[in-house]
């Protein structure tokens, strides 16, 4: 029986883009990979990340926002970095770590999740669905 792999999304506030990612891989092969997030310097889960993850049926209210430090000795396999902030802030973990970086823009605008500012949160949804999508055929 093969063990999953662990793999964490990295972003700098661990918010939208890494929580996005975290959501959609957990949903979309579960059952083949231990899925996280941190950040740099976490704040918390974006109410507009909720939304449009519960529009894809995908609940995440129940995420943190989490240091990356706090991952440092969790066996990491795989790190992805979601945001150029991030991939300079990441640190080394422990053990030959497979490292990826994604260059996704930041759909963060402030804190309001008015429907407004839902479609920025859409694109990157769609963006990350599609290199996860990726991602899961080559791993």
């Amino acid at each position: 029986m093969n063990k999953k792999k662990k793999v964490i999304f990295v972003c700098t506030g661990n918010s939208c883009r890494s929580q996005i990612a975290h959501g959609l891989l957990q949903d979309m092969a579960g059952d083949r990979f231990d899925v996280y997030s941190a950040g740099s310097h976490p704040s918390r889960v974006h109410l507009a990340s909720i939304a449009v993850m519960s529009e894809w049926g995908i609940d995440i209210s129940r995420h943190t926002s989490d240091p990356i430090d706090d991952y440092l000795d969790a066996g990491i396999d795989i790190a992805i970095t979601v945001c150029d902030n991030a991939q300079k802030a990441c640190p080394s973990f422990p053990g030959d770590v497979e490292r990826i970086h994604w260059s996704i823009d930041d759909p963060f605008h402030g804190w309001d999740a008015a429907d407004e500012f839902l479609p920025r949160y859409r694109e990157t949804r769609y963006e990350l669905k599609e290199r996860i999508e990726s991602f899961i055929k080559t791993h």
